[in-house]
């Protein structure tokens, strides 16, 4: 199955229960969200993302920095600290998800009884540029938060020191986050309503159409994309789920979660969306493109 890189990486992880508290200073400017459903049409810069930033917005507390980076994000709060990664494209779409969260050697620091992404962080589905800074919006377009370049994130002696210094952006990075081939012409378009609903796998790994009751699976697999901007979906045996979210020209991006490991003949329908950065419509079949332009799937509404 498809990793994508801006997962935090094996060694990243292996210092994780070592962190240590972590904040710094950012005002805290109110800024209205609105509900969720499109992203600039603007052309926006997605490595002009890269670096650490002090965020500000409605119910956003003052110490919080969010740092974008090759090896994934990070969100510093307090002495929280949240993993996960993010997607972003020419486009203005920005999404990101949340996997891990780590408290301090702290002992005023009380652990998370699960990583969550705070709100204005798991609602993002744009960014835009102005000046130095970048504004984090929702799907309709409505601004969630403010990120001021030059936050310095803090941290106690056994937090990774890397995730403290100011990220740069790589050749690497340039490459992956270069534009997308545009669709070919036998491919639609669609808009975000278009993508929202129950898909099933055209074909699986031998390149049959997966029928309940064949390939083993406990349930047949299938991904579904809900109009608030979060998907789950199950290769017939291991259930996942993420944020996504979709723009102009085919845009798309699915941030990917946990997965169970149970094995079987799966159809790895969760990594084909983790790899997608277009979606086009040949028909009535949904065409997930990865940031070459080769398909990672092919599904039909269930």
């Amino acid at each position: 199955m498809h990793q994508d890189r801006y997962v935090i990486g094996s060694v990243a992880l292996a210092v994780l229960l070592l962190a240590g508290c972590a904040g710094t200073d950012s005002p805290g400017t109110p800024a209205p969200p609105s509900p969720a459903a499109t992203t600039p049409a603007v052309p926006q810069e997605p490595t002009g993302l890269v670096g650490a930033w002090a965020v500000s917005g409605r119910e956003v507390p003052a110490d919080t920095v969010l740092r974008l980076a090759d090896d994934g994000l990070l969100v510093f709060r307090g002495c929280e600290m949240l993993l996960g990664e993010w997607r972003a494209d020419q486009s203005g779409l920005f999404l990101a998800g949340v996997h891990t969260s780590s408290t301090t050697d702290d002992r005023r620091c009380d652990p998370a009884p699960r990583p969550e992404a705070p709100d204005w962080l798991a609602r993002a589905a744009g960014f835009r540029a102005e000046g130095e800074s970048r504004v984090l919006l929702d799907a309709d377009g409505g601004e969630l938060a403010r990120l001021r370049p030059g936050a310095r994130p803090r941290g106690g002696p056994n937090v990774y020191r890397p995730w403290l210094e100011p990220p740069t952006v790589t050749d690497e990075m340039r490459r992956r986050l270069a534009p997308v081939p545009a669709l070919p012409g036998n491919l639609a378009a669609p808009t975000r309503d278009d993508l929202v609903g129950r898909w099933l796998p055209v074909a699986g790994p031998d390149g049959r159409t997966p029928t309940p009751g064949s390939g083993n699976w406990p349930t047949p697999p299938f991904a579904e994309l809900a109009a608030d901007g979060t998907w789950r979906a199950s290769d017939g045996c291991n259930s996942s789920n993420g944020q996504w979210a979709a723009g102009p020209g085919g845009a798309f991006g699915a941030t990917g979660g946990g997965s169970t490991l149970i094995g079987c003949n799966n159809v790895p329908v969760n990594g084909w969306l983790s790899a997608a950065r277009q979606a086009g419509l040949d028909g009535d079949v949904l065409v997930l493109r990865d940031a070459q332009g080769k398909e990672t799937g092919r599904l039909r509404r269930g």
